[in-house]
């Protein structure tokens, strides 16, 4: 029997999806073009690579939609975040995991499924959802699609939008300096995992003077366009006043030293791996030139003598028009056997990627079962972001998960972290897993 289902990408939608499906005992196949040829930003061989920060944001699913997107995704059976809670390492209220493991643990998983049929090539065009009679088809190739798949989409679907992604640097955990830093997470919520970078007014401004005059990497003519906000590279936050950095990625509310004393600015770094070998500079995704970031970012004092283990990079990725491409469960308009899913739709973050493959294949594996497609509705993070990309509108951009695009509340809660957790109540009410 020819299989039922196609994905295309083995990220971390393309393995959403095909695990879901196959795990389901429906005939799979997932193209994955690693490890035959690699994105600019890939390096591993193995399935849902994370090639930016190893966080999948909070974890906290009455205070922070990411994590009740999470929990929405738990109830749902999604595999990514089975295997993030298998592999997380601490990061105080966050879900930050050890990348090799989590991405042993997915290609494990995929690679033991007798449904699940893997090939390992490029996929050059969206493949035919007609032969055999009518068969499904996931397109998840990400934000760095390759150009032969890309230029089929563009001919097809119109031309597509694209924007930056920025990475931060990670540095050795025994290169930091632990005299000029303490320990302890903001406003003592979690275990103490962050290590933090206190700078005084003086050291706060000669760094940012400093990185304002910083000499920043080539872009090609191709990738010059629009910043998406979620990611933006802490120089161009910088540009945006001398103040910015200070009430934002270096903001000092809700941390004080072992004295009690608040400091001027702070910079946390999170844990990269389970082993606490070397951490992440949390919010410092740039574009700096390599000898650049390893000079500016040694003026923070506890960093002076640090081992840069891996600089930030920046790159571009793609997404297509999808409220005029898509339908809420992300098949596509004219022909409802396509999906596309992850962050080519139009959604932006690790834990929402994944969320659009989950979602796509569940539609998939509800019609192929003789029942109606499932979407959610806005009451739900999962609901909300499948309005955001079928509804259209003029300057279509990414989104993560967010409070603000959930359906309001009947009555009106003033206190915010009362409204939240409401909001998170009825949201777990209403989704479904059968």
């Amino acid at each position: 029997m020819e299989e039922q289902v196609i994905v295309v990408g083995g990220g971390l939608a393309g393995s959403e999806a095909a695990y879901y499906l196959a795990s389901r005992g429906i005939k799979t196949t997932l193209i994955e073009m690693k490890p035959k040829k690699f994105s600019p930003a890939h390096e591993s061989e193995g399935f849902a690579e994370l090639v930016c920060s190893n966080s999948l944001k909070s974890n906290d699913m009455y205070a922070n939609a990411c994590g009740l997107l999470k929990e929405e995704m738990r109830r749902l059976g999604s595999l990514v975040i089975e295997a993030a809670d298998k592999t997380s390492v601490p990061a105080g209220a966050a879900l930050a995991v050890d990348r090799e493991q989590f991405s042993a643990y997915i290609t494990e998983k995929l690679k033991s499924l007798p449904a699940l049929t893997i090939e390992n090539r490029e996929a050059e065009t969206i493949p035919d959802t007609e032969k055999g009679g009518g068969r499904y088809v996931i397109i998840a190739t990400g934000p760095l699609t390759s150009e032969a798949l890309s230029e089929d989409i563009q001919k097809k679907f119109g031309g597509g939008l694209h924007f930056f992604d920025a990475s931060a640097p990670i540095v050795s955990a025994e290169s930091i300096d632990l005299t000029k830093a303490f320990t302890g997470d903001r406003y003592g919520k979690g275990t103490g995992d962050y290590i933090n970078c206190p700078l005084t007014k003086e050291e706060y401004y000669t760094f940012v003077d400093e990185l304002l005059n910083a000499e920043r990497a080539h872009l090609h003519e191709f990738e010059k366009g629009e910043i998406f906000e979620g990611c933006m590279p802490i120089e161009v936050m910088a540009s945006r006043g001398r103040d910015t950095l200070r009430f934002g990625t270096l903001k000092p509310v809700g941390l004080s030293d072992e004295n009690g004393v608040r400091p001027y600015a702070v910079l946390q770094l999170r844990k990269e791996n389970g082993a606490g070998t070397c951490y992440n500079l949390v919010g410092f995704q740039t574009n700096l030139k390599f000898p650049e970031q390893k000079r500016v970012f040694s003026l923070i004092p506890a960093l002076r003598e640090a081992e840069f283990l891996r600089y930030g990079v920046m790159h571009r990725n793609t997404y297509i028009d999808s409220p005029n491409v898509l339908n809420r469960d992300f098949s596509v308009k004219n022909n409802k056997r396509l999906f596309f899913a992850g962050q080519i739709t139009g959604v932006e973050g690790y834990v929402e990627s994944a969320m659009s493959g989950l979602l796509a294949a569940i539609a998939i594996a509800d019609e192929l079962a003789g029942k109606q497609r499932r979407t959610f509705d806005n009451t739900t993070v999962c609901g909300a972001l499948q309005t955001h990309i079928s509804t259209p509108t003029k300057d279509f951009q990414p989104m993560n998960a967010n409070f603000g695009i959930l359906l309001p509340l009947p009555m009106r809660i003033r206190d915010k972290k009362e409204r939240y957790k409401a909001l998170a109540q009825r949201a777990l009410q209403n989704i479904v897993k059968e």
